[in-house]
């Protein structure tokens, strides 16, 4: 039996031979399980905007009661996601995707077949709680997988299919929602397809990070020699040398505890603002922008078209953060698209012609599929593997609590401008929501091409010890 010592310079030796490697070194097959759950859960956020027009009337809605499916899937978002990260960082990573997977295939299902607003606030509700754990996990799971030089990376490669979810949302509503009087029924209905993703669980490899907290090092030690097996045979290289790399910590106790203290309360505090504030303008845009262009004079299918310009913009923004998600400081290069994001919506705002408009939602839909992926990854790095899922639903989770009172407020605004100067307004007010949360990112970690364990250390950063002999020369 090791000793406590030589278990810990095993675990650390261990991380060491994942972060050396400088490319994805498992399945890709982990990465379309993944990123099929990650396309649903997207496509799920959005659809919502396209079938609202049509469901209202079905179910007799009034303008108030308009905003409570959307309030009801934010806040669904925010309790599932808590509670199903802090299951995750005890039970791994994979029960809590696969929890988050049911969760959000069971919500499609209900709201699928709902007959009154009630039904329907409930099926969101639940949709709501799978669609938080999903990212919250995710997010979590794919920083701990890939090695620190291609974190960014995979972060956004995986993000692709996020982005493709919900760039083909318009595409979908444009066939359905106007041609068919179920057509907002299918739309829910299609999120229950991530279900399937259930299949594949049991080929899915633990976060070998998540393992090492729980001093289950052999476990680890597997999933790792695998990671290198696959580099060498794919590669056709020889192994690099060793990184050096700090100890995985413990987990120990209750996953939200290890959050309250130095320095992760004050990440919390502040990536929860970030997450906030960027949200009140994006619920704005995401789950009133057909509703604005409509009340401007546009009709249903122009405004549905407005945002197919979108499909495009997402998926070219993630592939993007593919390339160069590891090649600058990431909290630079997230600043960079939020400055481009807020620049869209004034230009939309002042918008005196439709291509105008056509230009700006492309642009806009690139450079959020650009950042959000590299946001998610800058959360999760942020925390240290023993609460890293909690961390995330603590704070971009959390945060969409600015999603359920920005619809609120875009529309107050809306109404206080008129019909004369109310859309300019509104979309100036989604602007600066982006300006707002471009402020605070310089305040965030320094995360790029860096190990996870040296992001999360405790203590001052000093200088690690080298790696022992026998290490150096596996």
């Amino acid at each position: 039996m090791q000793s406590p010592i030589n278990t810990q310079q095993s675990a650390r030796n261990l991380v060491a031979r994942l972060d050396r490697l400088p490319t994805w070194p498992h399945s890709m097959s982990v990465i379309w399980v993944v990123g099929i759950g990650y396309l649903i859960a997207f496509f799920d956020i959005t659809n919502v905007a396209f079938g609202l027009p049509v469901f209202s009337k079905v179910l007799h809605l009034s303008v108030q009661q308009q905003a409570l499916p959307i309030t009801a899937s934010l806040i669904g978002y925010v309790i599932g996601g808590w509670v199903n990260s802090n299951f995750a960082d005890w039970a791994g990573r994979r029960a809590g995707i696969a929890m988050a997977t049911v969760l959000f295939t069971v919500g499609c299902i209900a709201t699928t077949f709902s007959s009154s607003l009630s039904s329907m606030v409930y099926g969101r509700f639940v949709t709501g709680m799978g669609i938080g754990a999903e990212i919250a996990v995710i997010s979590a799971y794919i920083g701990e997988m890939a090695p620190a030089p291609v974190r960014g990376r995979y972060t956004g490669l995986a993000n692709v299919f996020a982005m493709i979810g919900q760039g083909i949302v318009p595409l979908v509503a444009l066939w359905l929602v106007p041609n068919f009087n179920w057509g907002w029924r299918a739309m829910f209905l299609l999120g229950a397809l991530g279900g399937f993703t259930l299949l594949a669980f049991p080929w899915l490899p633990e976060s070998p990070r998540w393992l090492l907290s729980k001093h289950r090092v052999a476990d680890a030690e597997k999933v790792i020699a695998a990671a290198e097996a696959c580099y060498v045979r794919r590669t056709g290289r020889a192994l690099p040398p060793l990184v050096d790399a700090a100890p995985e910590i413990e987990a120990k106790g209750f996953p939200t505890f290890a959050l309250l203290k130095p320095p992760f309360a004050g990440r919390v505090v502040l990536l929860f603002a970030l997450w906030f504030v960027w949200y009140v303008g994006t619920y704005a845009w995401l789950g009133l922008g057909p509703t604005f262009f409509m009340a401007k004079g546009y009709t249903l299918t122009k405004s549905i078209l407005f945002l197919l310009a979108s499909s495009v913009g997402y998926p070219l923004g993630s592939l993007l953060a593919t390339a160069l998600g590891d090649t600058f400081e990431r909290k630079h290069t997230i600043l960079a698209g939020m400055l481009l994001w807020t620049c869209c919506f004034v230009a939309i705002g002042l918008a005196s012609s439709p291509a105008v408009i056509y230009v700006s939602v492309f642009l806009l839909a690139g450079s959020l599929g650009f950042y959000v992926p590299l946001m998610y990854a800058l959360t999760a790095e942020s925390f240290p593997t023993r609460a890293r899922a909690t961390g995330v639903s603590l704070t971009e989770g959390a945060g969409h609590l600015g999603g359920a009172v920005g619809p609120i407020l875009a529309l107050s605004v809306y109404a206080w401008g008129g019909a004369g100067s109310g859309f300019t307004n509104v979309f100036l007010f989604m602007a600066v929501s982006g300006l707002l949360t471009a402020l605070l990112l310089p305040f965030t970690v320094n995360a790029t091409r860096r190990s996870l364990e040296v992001i999360t250390r405790e203590d001052d950063p000093a200088p690690q010890p080298g790696l022992e002999p026998e290490a150096a020369a596996e």
